[in-house]
């Protein structure tokens, strides 16, 4: 969806004989909407279809009840409190939910025991802490701290760690894709978007292939929030080549491009991801308005057709109080919303901000699931009064 790449070996055309070795490749297209999206084509040693096994999982450990059973208020959920430990794709919790899309979180501390897919969504995970390497049959994608990584659908992938890792994890059950303002009529990302492409980082295709990873021949598939185990009849990521524009990558939240104006501007200013009824923006050290007059902080707002949530990473976030790295915010629909007692004022007259934090709006409302409300801060709606 960034542009077009190729790696490894392909035929001359689409659809033809492909002989590597002397045996012959079977064609895999990777399709979106139906035929009518971007594609990627694979070529298979052996057919990526074949199930030797299959076997019922039940539902993803990491889904818990949801469904909005309390009074509306605003809400803190702090990560630091959810257990640490296991796989990236396991080991995560469902915390929010709605019909586009599902935020997850986990605090890794293995690799995946298997490959995995997941049919529910696209994945956009920001890696908070940690780093390691995305392994999937179109290569290996490196990522680390501040890094949004991002997997197509259904793409088995694994998830191979080098150190612990915390994720917040964003399931896009619509799509996840480059804003569409942000390319040119060519799909060319425009000289004004607040990235190039040379910030994505592309799979890398390793000395003999992806099928040199010793995957395991044991897929995980999720789907309705449900988990399939299949025993493949091959190496998922016996691959000799691929092209196409559906495909894995990394991007530093830092490569981010910021702006200022003269004046306080909306937080749309930071978009850098959409979906289907959401969008994900990032929110990186900047240069803060310029008019004499200028009030930096954000200012009190209703936006009543939108539920914010916010991640936060590290730095000195200017309108919150009694948050830390890792807390995550969910201001809902139906109030309004802004800075704590005293942020507002204190303000004016700066001239940067350091805050690092990744937003996610959305059109739907979100329902917390009960791994949410076990990690819930019950006094922040209250945090505003003045006295406190």
């Amino acid at each position: 969806m960034i542009h077009r790449m190729q790696l490894g070996e392909v035929p001359s055309k689409n659809h033809i004989v492909f002989k590597p070795g002397g045996k012959l490749a079977f064609e895999h297209c990777f399709t979106r909407q139906g035929f009518d999206g971007a594609y990627t084509i694979m070529y298979h040693r052996e057919p990526p279809h074949w199930v030797a096994t299959d076997e019922d999982l039940g539902a993803h450990l990491g889904i818990a009840a949801s469904g909005w059973d309390g009074p509306l208020r605003r809400r803190h959920f702090v990560s630091s409190r959810q257990a640490p430990g296991g796989s990236p794709f396991t080991g995560r919790r469902l915390l929010l939910e709605n019909a586009d899309v599902a935020v997850y979180m986990v605090h890794a501390d293995r690799d995946d025991e298997t490959v995995v897919a997941n049919g529910d969504g696209d994945e956009l995970t920001f890696v908070h802490r940690g780093s390691g390497r995305l392994e999937t049959p179109l290569g290996v994608v490196r990522f680390g701290p501040g890094d949004y990584v991002y997997v197509p659908r259904a793409l088995p992938y694994r998830w191979r760690l080098d150190s612990p890792c915390s994720m917040f994890v964003m399931e896009g059950r619509s799509y996840i894709d480059l804003p569409k303002q942000f390319r040119n009529a060519h799909g060319q990302l425009t000289m004004d978007a607040p990235y190039c492409h040379r910030d994505f980082r592309g799979p890398e295709w390793p000395a003999g292939g992806p099928e040199s990873l010793g995957a395991p021949t044991r897929l995980i598939a999720q789907r309705h929030g449900r988990l399939t185990a299949f025993t493949l009849g091959s190496d998922p990521f016996n691959v000799v080549g691929w092209d196409g524009m559906m495909w894995p990558f990394a991007f530093n939240i830092r490569n981010y491009q910021p702006r200022t104006g003269l004046v306080h501007l909306p937080p749309t200013i930071h978009l850098t991801f959409a979906g289907g009824g959401f969008i994900v923006c990032s929110f990186v050290p900047r240069k803060t308005d310029f008019h004499p007059q200028a009030i930096p902080c954000p200012y009190p707002h209703s936006s009543v057709h939108c539920d914010e949530v916010i991640y936060y990473v590290e730095g000195n976030f200017t309108s919150r109080k009694g948050i830390e790295p890792g807390s995550i915010s969910l201001h809902p629909m139906g109030m309004p919303h802004g800075p704590h007692p005293g942020t507002y004022e204190a303000s004016i007259g700066t001239t940067e901000t350091s805050e690092l934090a990744v937003m996610l709006d959305t059109f739907k409302a979100l329902m917390p699931t009960d791994n949410a409300r076990a990690i819930e801060d019950s006094g922040y709606n209250l945090s505003w009064a003045p006295h406190l």
